[in-house]
């Protein structure tokens, strides 16, 4: 557990997936988080849980610890300014750590953005929408202020929420090709797994509840054997039986080159827009 207060100006579904998974988590306690938002009215799921609310970001900074930038990138520019205009400057600054989830923004144009903050330390990172059920894959960068013992605080908590690793910048669009875009692939494949059997004459809610199951199932089977996925594919493919049958339909249509393809296009997209994972 963490003895760290949270802060998150912007209050969000990534920001209260990270809050409440946390708090769901035991990481940390109701009494150690404060959320900013425009309106009292947005941030009603929050006091629903108990948490501490308020409409002045200054007070998300100069109160909180670690400090989560969960606001649209739109609104970095003149959130940033806001609270450029009313910080009051104090010694507990150098000891703050804030971590943007903001899509697409650069290290350097946050640095730039919290430049009023002595000795900043700012972390990146990018998680995706399973976040939200705790299943998270999350990578983040650091800025040059950043310490080991920051880090490992930050890694704490992107971890509880699934996987967390720290990377280099520049690997950022890379790996969100695969993490922050990866489940938009595999609930395409979980539907037309269910939509194969739909059409053979199972249920459709039926077919739907298989197909994740046969998705997580595997994928769980992986992680626990640590064996490779052709390895443990090849242990399902009997000698002429239904199995490879499939396998050689799925090779007849590409299925691998185009995965591998679309992560390579989502990556260079990242690259060339910032990823929003949409």
């Amino acid at each position: 557990m963490l003895d760290e207060k949270i802060g998150f100006i912007g209050g969000g579904n990534m920001a209260f997936a990270i809050g409440s998974g946390l708090i769901d988590r035991g990481i940390i306690k109701i009494g150690q988080v404060l959320v900013s938002g425009p309106t009292l009215e947005h941030l009603q799921r929050w006091r629903d849980l108990g948490v501490a609310t308020t409409n002045d970001n200054n007070q998300v900074v100069d109160k909180m610890d670690i400090i989560f930038i969960c606001v649209k990138p739109h609104i970095l520019k003149p959130c940033a300014e806001e609270l450029k205009k009313n910080h009051r400057p104090s010694s507990k600054d150098k000891d703050k750590v804030f971590v943007s989830v903001l899509a697409g923004v650069n290290l350097k144009d946050l640095e730039a953005s919290f430049s009023f903050i002595d000795n900043l330390k700012m972390i990146r990172c990018m998680p995706n929408t399973p976040m939200q059920v705790s299943e998270g894959c999350t990578v983040y960068s650091s800025g040059s202020h950043v310490g080991e013992h920051d880090l490992e605080k930050v890694h704490i908590m992107l971890n509880s929420l699934g996987i967390a690793q720290h990377i280099p910048e520049s690997m950022i669009n890379a790996v969100s090709g695969l993490s922050g875009c990866g489940p938009a692939f595999v609930y395409t494949i979980i539907e037309a797994l269910a939509d194969g059997a739909v059409k053979n004459g199972v249920p459709r809610q039926m077919a739907l509840q298989f197909a994740v199951q046969v998705v997580m199932g595997a994928a769980k089977t992986v992680m626990i054997t640590g064996k490779h996925p052709a390895i443990l594919r090849d242990e399902v493919c009997s000698p002429g039986g239904a199995t490879i049958v499939g396998v050689h339909e799925l090779e007849k249509g590409n299925l691998r080159a185009t995965l591998m393809n679309a992560v390579e296009s989502s990556s260079q997209r990242c690259a060339d827009l910032g990823c929003n994972g949409k």
